[in-house]
Order: structure tokens, then sequence, then C-alpha cells
């Protein structure tokens, strides 16, 4: 796949770590210490599972208005019942007509977003296509994500000093983006296969949006939350996979020296709160963070093994090249009917 990927010279100057004084001990709480968000509005995709939950919680604790976008309003509402400042709408990301619902609703308001997160997402999940025919990792990770912030750019240049943050993953190291077969229509179809495309999606409409967003004060990142512990993404995954991965015994139980390596929920949210909230990333753009840091690029020059998560780091070059940024732009566009200008 390889060959449907270019790599160009022209990636980020600043795509390297900063010494921010965090680590992947980090949590959110210690990221957005001594912050004031009262008076801001942010939305959090997936707000109501996993580290989307906490960085809800995060945010609202700091003063921040979060609405909470969930395809599940049974399972949201009750997961957000108690946190202040928090108000729950319905948005299927598969679903274009909801997606522009939910931001015809938001933009009535004249409110002005300062933060989106686009958090929610799907994982090695069988081959299934939205009503387009869109495989579905891509089509909720990316597309909808695509056109939910397309639809919300009015009220985000409104902010005048918004950020849009994106949860992609290590897992963009699976694969590039396909831009010959993205929907598996012509090869075989590889749930990893299409993880690691749609998370790599995630990082190049980062680079892409920074790129048009940062003269109207709107600055974007994508993130590697780290290999966390209780979240429910991998949910449908069968058992196979973990342990082809080394991280899972033949009776499909976590080995306990992997366990350990893993990240808390507190800690696995608080790269997407620094990203969201760091002065730190004052003037800075289309970059790709883990462990609260911006993240080194990875030329193969680190080793990884997932049965020792805390090697599983960097960024592929592919994934945040200038070129493929504007190619998947394009391509995004013509995906979803939608001409996104960000003028």
């Amino acid at each position: 796949m390889e060959h449907s990927a270019t790599t160009s010279t022209q990636s980020n100057p600043y795509q390297h770590p900063i010494r921010s004084g965090f680590n992947a001990s980090s949590t959110a709480a210690d990221v957005i210490e001594g912050t004031d968000l009262t008076g801001k509005t942010i939305i959090v995709t997936g707000g109501y599972a996993g580290i989307g939950l906490e960085t809800v919680k995060t945010f609202a604790a700091a003063g921040a208005w979060v609405i909470v976008p969930a395809r599940d309003l049974a399972k949201a509402a009750r997961n957000v019942s108690g946190i202040a400042n928090t108000t729950v709408e319905p948005l299927d990301l598969m679903d274009p007509a909801s997606i522009d619902s939910f931001t015809r609703k938001f933009l009535q308001t004249g409110r002005s977003l300062d933060i989106l997160v686009n958090n929610a997402g799907i994982m090695w999940v069988p081959l299934q296509r939205d009503a387009r025919g869109y495989e579905s990792q891509l089509s909720t990770n990316h597309l909808g994500h695509f056109q939910l912030t397309a639809r919300l750019w009015p009220a985000l240049k409104q902010a005048g000093d918004a950020r849009v943050v994106s949860v992609s993953s290590f897992g963009h190291h699976i694969a590039p983006f396909d831009f010959e077969d993205p929907n598996f229509e012509h090869r075989e179809y590889e749930t990893l296969a299409g993880y690691g495309q749609s998370k790599t999606a995630n990082n190049l409409f980062a680079v892409e949006l920074d790129r048009r967003g940062k003269a109207f004060g709107v600055r974007a990142f994508s993130l590697h939350p780290g290999s966390v512990n209780g979240t429910d993404l991998g949910r449908v995954a069968p058992v196979a996979l973990f342990q082809q991965m080394g991280t899972h015994d033949t009776d499909g139980n976590i080995y306990p020296e992997v366990a350990k390596n893993l990240k808390t929920v507190p800690q696995g949210a608080a790269t997407t709160v620094w990203c969201a909230i760091s002065p730190q990333l004052n003037g800075l753009g289309g970059l790709y963070c883990e462990n609260a840091e911006v993240a080194e690029v990875d030329n193969g020059n680190i080793a990884h093994r997932y049965d020792q998560p805390w090697t599983l780091r960097g960024v592929k070059p592919y994934s945040i090249d200038p070129d493929n940024a504007a190619r998947l732009w394009t391509l995004s566009e013509q995906m979803t009917g939608i001409t996104f200008e960000a003028n």
C-alpha cells in the first residue's frame, strides 16, 4: 500500500518534542491545572465513554460548557449525569443528515466554538458500510468528523482562537491512506488496515485543516492517547487480533506485564486536554502529539512492540505529509459532497 501515499520533504519543522514537562504518567488533571475555561464552549464527540468521558469531566470541572454529541443517547445521559455544564445531543457520525441536524442546531445558538474534540471512533470491526457504501471505520473516524468540522467552521472561526483536536492513534503506523481504494472495493478487507488508514486520515486532516485555518485563528492537532486500560474501543475485536499482537494469552486474557504498563483513563485523556488548552502550543499547529508532548518523527529509528506499550510512539512521515493532506482534503470533499473552503 505504500505506493499510494507519497511523502514529501516539506513536513512541519515543528514536529519534534518541545520539553513540555509532561510525560506518559501525566493525567488530564495535571495538564489542566490552573486553567480556567469559564465562558468557553467545547464539543467532544464520543464524550460519554472512556477517555472521551474523562475529557468532558476535565473540561467541565474547569468551567467550560461542554456539549456531548452521542449516538447512544441513553448511555450518554447515564454516563454524563451529574457532570455540571454538560449537554447531550443526538449525533450519528455515519449519517450525514444527523451531522447536519446537530450542527444546524448548534449554529442557531449563535455561540462561538472554542474547542472541537473529534474523539469518537470505532476500531477493528468486521466489514460494514454506511448508506453511501463507505467503509465504516473511515466513515466514522474521518469522514463524519470532516463533515462535522466543516459545518461548525463558522463557529470555530467566530471564536478567533479555536482549536480542533483529532484523537488519532499509534494505529496510523499500521497503514498509510490508500487513495486508490479507500473503501476496500478492490482489495480484501483487513480490519486493522481499515483502522490504520482512518487514523492516518485523522493526522492528515489536522495538517491541512491547520494550514487552512491558522489565518482565522483556528489551529489543529492530532494525537495518540497511549495504550489505555478500561476503554471500550476494542470491544468487538476478536481475541485473535490481540493474541496476534502479543498482548493476550491463549485464553484471551491480557498478560499482567502488559496490563501494568497500560495507561489509566485519566492518563489517556491527558494529551487530548493538553492539545486543546496548553499555552505551550500557542502559535503552533498541524502537529501530532503523544504523552502531552509533541511526538518525534519515526523514520524507522524507533523500535516498537505491542507487548511493550511504552514503545508505541512516534509519527510516520506519510501521515503528516502536506501533499497527502491536501489530497485527502480534496477526496474528503468529493466523498462527502461538501466543499470545505475554510475562509
